[in-house]
């Protein structure tokens, strides 16, 4: 199972990436593995401002739908406009071309609440 070291995790299988003020947020490798094969990604929230937890859209599978929720409050300033055409790319490459959304953080203190890589590798292996 893959888990970059670079990035910080949340217990619902999102990541983030921080790049200054803004970051980068998917689906980590652990729950693309889970859902199976991706068939269809909706996410409508560009633009807006959500809270820490809140759903900023849905991932479909073969098996099932998930909701994906923000690690950090912040405004939807980017949608991976690759996933409308080809959302299977989070299967191939869930830590790349397969990021959902960039967000603006608005509470940048939140990030010393997720969880590190080794918390994260712990949780998914227990």
């Amino acid at each position: 199972m893959n888990v970059p070291a670079n990035l910080k995790y949340t217990k619902d299988h999102e990541w983030i990436k921080v790049e200054g003020s803004n970051a980068v947020v998917g689906v980590t490798d652990f729950a693309q593995g889970q859902l199976g094969d991706v068939v269809f990604i909706e996410i409508e929230t560009q633009g807006e401002t959500l809270d820490k937890e809140e759903v900023f859209g849905t991932i479909e599978a073969v098996k099932t739908v998930s909701d994906m929720f923000m690690p950090v409050s912040g405004e939807i300033i980017e949608v991976n406009s690759k996933l409308a055409d080809t959302p299977d790319v989070v299967n191939k490459d869930p830590y790349g071309d397969g990021w959902m959304v960039k967000i603006k953080l608005t509470n940048p203190a939140q990030l010393n609440e997720l969880l590190t890589p080794e918390q994260y590798k712990e949780l998914i292996n227990a």
